[in-house]
């Protein structure tokens, strides 16, 4: 039988996801793969360096279909930063919803938890960017080592959270996983009490100014 000349990485990956619901074993190796859907071995590697190198591109893939799916809605670009952030997370777990089976056998029903985490590395860049766009208002800290610690510290926290509502709803079994869609808008709304940066910038506005007053006396 000719082989395909014109495998695609979307292919790869649909057919790797394939496989992994259908069996309970994964193959011994890339050649196992491609033989068993005829195209050659170099061409898996045009594409992909492992199997494991397939499972991160595929949980990047739904972040990057998240951001492709907002960025077709014209309302969208008129969100302010809340809803921008609230729209990411519904479609987000919408994605996911679609495909919770791959997601429960490959992070919630994996024996390490490092190694699932591992998985999440590329999703982890993906989400950061969108983030980075998002651009979240921040104190200026007049100091670029401040203001690095504080980037760094709000990019953690911002993966931090969404790892958290991704757990919640690894567990969730409401219908139409309604108690996940509360828990990200309850999740969201806290976050943008907390880093609301008006009350922040009067504290340290009036920190400033006792410290004036104080260094005048």
């Amino acid at each position: 039988m000719e082989k395909n000349k014109n495998i695609t990485s979307e292919r790869i990956i649909e057919l790797y996801m394939r496989d992994v619901l259908l069996s309970s074993t994964t193959f011994s190796s890339v050649y196992a793969f491609a033989e068993k859907h005829d195209f050659d071995e170099s061409q898996f590697y045009e594409h992909f360096s492992s199997f494991e190198h397939i499972e991160k591109r595929i949980f990047a893939f739904f972040c990057v279909q998240t951001t492709t799916l907002l960025e077709k809605s014209k309302e969208y670009f008129d969100f302010d930063k809340k809803q921008k952030l609230l729209s990411f997370y519904y479609t987000f777990f919408e994605v996911l919803s679609a495909n919770r089976s791959y997601v429960l056998l490959r992070l919630k029903n994996h024996k390490s938890k490092l190694k699932s985490l591992k998985l999440l590395t590329r999703l982890r860049e993906e989400y950061l960017n969108f983030i980075d766009d998002l651009d979240l208002e921040r104190i200026d800290f007049k100091k670029e080592e401040l203001n690095d610690v504080r980037d760094k510290g709000l990019k953690e926290a911002a993966w931090l959270q969404l790892l958290i509502v991704l757990e919640f709803w690894l567990n969730d079994e409401s219908k139409g996983f309604e108690k996940t869609d509360i828990f990200i808008e309850k999740s969201i709304r806290a976050t943008f009490d907390l880093i609301d940066v008006a009350p922040i910038k009067s504290i340290v506005d009036l920190a400033k100014f006792m410290w004036k007053e104080k260094m005048s006396v």
